[in-house]
């Protein structure tokens, strides 16, 4: 399941390069991403909902959220042309996705601690 969510080479590249910050990295990743789950469910114009979508697809990418940066991408091409519902069907995904991302994230936290 978690190669589905996760791509492991971007963790492992992370991971080499942070060092002893890895775990510092995921957890901003995880409080960012619950903000920018914030600003999805608030934003009133299609301009904040694509900026919104933008940024949180971009570090879930940067961080191999694979299928929550694929989400955010659907929601910020289809900011201004889709219906309220669609519109709203996306975040209720992206928010579904998060809560299968989040535990694989702490569990990966765990795992680099426990390695240590």
């Amino acid at each position: 399941m978690a190669d589905t969510h996760l791509d492991r080479d971007v963790l492992n590249a992370l991971q080499e390069i942070m060092e002893g910050e890895y775990p510092t990295l995921l957890d901003t990743f995880l409080d960012d991403c619950e903000m920018r789950l914030q600003q999805l469910r608030k934003a009133q114009t299609a301009a904040q909902l694509i900026e919104a979508a933008h940024s949180f697809k971009g570090s879930s990418s940067n961080m191999g959220a694979l299928r929550l940066a694929a989400l955010c991408c659907r929601l910020e091409k289809s900011a201004t042309h889709s219906s309220k519902d669609d519109i709203q069907q996306l975040i209720t995904e992206i928010v579904s996705e998060f809560a299968i991302a989040r535990p694989l994230y702490e569990e990966e936290r765990q795992r680099f601690l426990m390695d240590r």
